[in-house]
């Protein structure tokens, strides 16, 4: 048997998506010497848009250019909404913070202040988001103006067709698609974005590829790509292929797992490992006890095994491993449960109740409204309406009465609730 090892923290987050980070983060600079437990598998999901507010109401598909007044609809329409328990000056703050952390970790973003961009999906449609990857925002700044764009794929390159993206993009003039192959490799070979990022590291093969774009580029006045340019050297990949062509390069996500989340999910261990976080990753927490209501002590380990590995005591915990992608929630045969610390779930009254008939139903489905209800401090509730723990806390998509994934708003969710539930241990004043 492993011999288990013991941690001392003052906070202990379970989680590695992005409430995690931001959560990681925030405690950290704030001097809490905490601990981070979760498999980082999701993150590699994040197709790198930061979302604040996009759509609401949802079933009329509502989009917002100002996010922040499409917030305050929201609330009014739904006052349960977990960005209902924050101020503007909280959400703007955790933002400016948490984009700060990921630019100086070498992952700049762009945005216009206080409103929405449109930024092209992998499917061919434009979506609102509020914070685009430096590697992607020539694309946002063509959309805004509509120029004349070239959108390449790659022959072998599944997932990603540059034909879809332009015709569904029709209404946007001089968008055209080309079909290359990837230099180096034959029309026949499978590609998969991170080998294909790899290989974009190396210059000769920067030099090939812009070289088989060059004859297709005609007026365009920039050059969309699948989000393969590099993963480690993304911004000298990018800048050296601008150079070649003559015009802005622009990364669009892929569909997952995408390159974006991946160089996050780098990045982040990194950096906040580099920051005093203690990172127990690719484990979970299999057992948690409690220590007079005020402390706990987990126990982490291999998921699969059941084996505990390491013991953490903490003073408080956050709670911000998402629904059931993250393992947050589990699904039964009748009922949604959390699965650590047996919390109540708020969930329709009858399993035929989670979903709707209609896959499509553009109001979405009752299961996307479920989670874990808390006070304004987002401290989860006990079935009483009272605080289950006094140092217990949620944030991200682990949250009820929110549909993340419809509203266009995760990444604002998750980074905002983390900024609350950290200051909330901390016992800082609401802004």
């Amino acid at each position: 048997m492993t011999p288990v090892n013991t941690f001392e923290s003052e906070l202990a987050i379970i989680g590695t998506g992005l409430a995690g980070m931001a959560a990681a983060y925030f405690s950290q600079s704030l001097g809490i010497r905490t601990a981070q437990i979760g498999v980082s598998s999701s993150a590699i999901y994040a197709s790198g848009y930061l979302d604040l507010l996009g759509v609401h109401p949802v079933e009329r598909r509502q989009q917002w250019t100002d996010p922040f007044s499409g917030i305050e609809a929201l609330v009014r329409d739904a006052p349960f909404h977990p960005y209902a328990r924050l101020t503007r000056a909280e959400i703007q703050q955790a933002l400016d913070g948490f984009l700060g952390f990921l630019s100086g970790m070498g992952l700049p973003y762009e945005r216009r202040e206080g409103v929405n961009s449109f930024v092209i999906t992998p499917v061919g449609t434009l979506k609102p988001t509020y914070a685009v990857p430096e590697s992607m925002w020539a694309g946002a700044v063509a959309c805004e103006k509509k120029h004349p764009c070239l959108i390449v794929d790659f022959w072998g390159l599944k997932g990603f067709s540059a034909i879809q993206i332009t015709q569904m993009l029709s209404p946007w003039p001089g968008l055209r698609p080309a079909r290359i192959p990837f230099p180096a490799v034959g029309p026949s070979v499978d590609l998969y974005p991170e080998q294909m990022a790899r290989s974009l590291e190396i210059e000769k093969n920067r030099v090939r590829l812009a070289e088989d774009i060059r004859p297709h580029l005609m007026d365009a006045q920039a050059v969309g790509l699948p989000a393969v340019l590099g993963i480690y050297k993304s911004a000298a990949v990018r800048a050296h292929l601008e150079g070649l062509l003559g015009v802005p390069v622009f990364e669009i996500p892929t569909i997952p797992p995408s390159l974006p989340g991946f160089r996050l999910k780098e990045r982040f261990e990194t950096e906040i490992a580099r920051k005093g976080v203690r990172l127990f990753a690719q484990k979970r927490v299999l057992k948690v006890e409690t220590e007079n209501r005020k402390g706990f002590v987990l126990s982490v380990g291999d998921q699969a095994t059941g084996e505990i590995q390491d013991m953490v005591r903490a003073r408080g915990v956050i709670l911000a491993g998402g629904r059931f992608l993250g393992m947050g929630l589990r699904a039964g045969r009748k009922a949604i449960i959390e699965p650590l610390f047996g919390l109540p779930v708020f969930q329709p009254g009858k399993r035929a109740e989670w979903h709707e008939n209609d896959f499509f139903n553009p109001a979405g489905h009752q299961i996307n409204q479920s989670g874990i209800e808390t006070d304004e401090h987002f401290r989860p509730l006990d079935r009483s309406g009272h605080p289950a723990f006094e140092n217990l806390y949620a944030a991200g998509s682990i949250l009820a009465h929110q549909d993340w994934m419809r509203q266009k708003c995760g990444a604002g969710l998750a980074v905002a609730t983390a900024y609350a539930a950290v200051r909330a241990f901390m016992g800082i004043k609401r802004l």
